[in-house]
């Protein structure tokens, strides 16, 4: 009986509940809609390069359910902007541009999620950036609402393999690129999407942005210049490849404004909002391929890719293969530079934030760094290795091992640091030579659980460890955030050579070193209060 009685008082509730409720009565909105921003800024993007999803959030504060009776674009049809509406998109060709009777009930909200793609050679404008503007009207007439969408767009100078289509099976192929892959003289095919830079194309000027797509290459006996403010943008799986007997000439200068870099070439991948600015692994590599030889980068930042560089071959080089000055590299899912049985000389060099290491010398090789600083702060999970690796071997698929002369690794006024420990692993297999030196490094070498022993880790004998100072603070002004320089109490300060700075007079913000020098790429700084 008691449980009857409470269905009954139960269902006259609902019943009388109900009976109050006005579901589904929409009233027309009157314009009291409010809004979680008065302008949806899209950030940068290229030409035709789609921009990231932003969202804006569209609240009816009032106790009425309300329906708008148009939601669209002021551009209408010919926008270039598309939304979606808590997951409506429209239908027809309306599709994302145009949206009737949308309904909020009381108290609530909706979501829209707003993109744009802007072909540049239909905005009108002779100039290299174009600000793109529309907005989303929500009503008409009195009632009307508006948020205005702001984007802006860049012209650039794209780059990318053709598209072939099979007339049999009607299937898109990308152009891949053929080229003498093992040095018998005869091309070769490989999987690698992209093709060789023309004549017109060698030389990349500070006039545009440059965005490629796949593997621009550069051919036998050509060189690739990219001069002083040059801005190349990599799309994903892309990267530059440099083949027999041609050179990569990065000819970056001192900039005025550090924000900027005005001056220096920067090589990134192709997304510009500030989301992006600091992702690894966006794009491939710059190859420097084996045959290839006299390359040259000054002032150029290098960031986000998968390996910054990968050098191989030509040991013997005279001068080295690889010159790289006044330059960084940072955020490389794997790393920063890996060397491969080759010739590198690096002055002034910064390198920081890989997933694996930052500089990996394997396979032997010829090697001299000079006031550089080879650090790593990866700061999106556990790496496996230290900040520098050393080898004079690799594996084959069959377990085979191969050794290769390490004729020289030396390192000078150099920081070798980073937040785990040890940061370098001198990795010596028996067959070939194995010669390094450190000479007044600053250096983060702990062997708690003696883990390390050997000759090459004798770090009382100074023919391998000259003037070394181990495990004190760089004081590093923010690692974590590529900044590098070292601070007035800094373990680095007035300890390096002063013969080795001689050589290379200046830091890598144009600081003279020559008197009193600092270890590593930066003299230090002093902080005024």
């Amino acid at each position: 009986m008691k449980r009857g009685l409470y269905f009954v008082l139960t269902f006259t509730a609902l019943v009388f509940w109900s009976s109050c409720r006005k579901d589904f009565e929409f009233e027309p909105s009157t314009g009291g809609l409010e809004f979680s921003k008065d302008t949806v800024y899209l950030d940068t993007v290229f030409s035709n390069i789609g921009s990231s999803t932003y969202n804006l959030k569209v609240y009816n504060r009032s106790s009425n359910d309300i329906v708008i009776p148009t939601v669209k674009f002021t551009e209408g049809q010919t926008s270039n902007y598309r939304m979606t509406i808590d997951g409506r998109t429209g239908t027809g060709e309306n599709l994302g541009k145009h949206f009737e009777n949308v309904e909020i009930l009381a108290k609530d909200s909706m979501y829209i999620f707003i993109e744009t793609t802007v072909d540049f050679a239909n905005t009108g404008t002779n100039s290299n950036t174009f600000l793109y503007t529309d907005a989303i009207e929500f009503d008409e007439g009195s009632y009307q609402q508006k948020v205005e969408l702001v984007t802006l767009i860049k012209d650039a100078v794209f780059i990318y393999p053709q598209q072939i289509i099979n007339e049999e099976t009607n299937e898109t192929i990308i152009e891949t690129l053929t080229f003498d892959v093992d040095g018998d003289g005869i091309p070769d095919e490989t999987s690698l999407q992209g093709r060789f830079l023309t004549n017109e194309e060698l030389t990349f000027t500070n006039e545009k942005p440059y965005v490629i797509y796949g593997y621009a290459a550069v051919d036998e006996n050509n060189t690739l210049t990219m001069e002083a403010g040059a801005r190349v943008h990599f799309h994903a799986n892309s990267g530059l490849l440099v083949t027999n007997n041609a050179t990569l000439n990065i000819e970056g200068d001192l900039s005025a404004d550090l924000s900027l870099l005005e001056n220096e070439v920067i090589i990134q991948g192709d997304r510009l909002e500030p989301l992006f600015e600091d992702v690894p692994g966006q794009w491939g590599t710059i190859w420097l391929y084996n045959g290839s030889g006299n390359h040259n980068i000054n002032y150029a930042t290098i960031k986000n890719g998968t390996v910054g560089i990968l050098c191989e071959g030509n040991q013997n080089s005279t001068p080295h293969k690889l010159t790289i000055t006044n330059s960084q590299i940072y955020n490389c899912s794997n790393f920063g530079i890996l060397a491969r049985a080759t010739s590198i000389l690096g002055e002034n060099l910064v390198i920081n934030n890989s997933g694996q290491s930052s500089l990996a010398l394997t396979y032997g090789g010829n090697y001299t760094f000079t006031h550089s600083t080879i650090v790593n702060y990866w700061n999106t999970g556990f790496r496996q290795y230290p900040s520098l690796i050393i080898n004079n071997y690799i594996i084959d698929e069959e377990e085979n091992i191969f050794t290769n002369d390490l004729s020289t690794a030396n390192f000078n006024n150099c920081i070798i640091f980073g937040n785990d420990n040890p940061e370098f692993l001198l990795d010596e297999e028996d067959g070939s030579a194995f010669n390094f030196k450190f000479t007044n490094c600053l250096a983060r070498f702990s062997d708690n659980s003696n883990n390390f022993s050997g000759d090459n880790y004798d770090f009382n004998n100074p023919a391998l460890y000259d003037s070394v100072i181990f495990n004190q603070n760089p004081q590093f002004i923010d690692p974590y955030e590529n900044i590098l320089i070292i601070g007035e109490n800094s373990a680095a300060i007035d300890a390096a050579n002063p013969d080795y700075s001689l050589l290379v007079p200046e830091d890598l913000l144009g600081v003279n070193r020559t008197n009193a020098p600092d270890i590593g790429a930066y003299q230090h700084v002093i902080v005024e209060d």
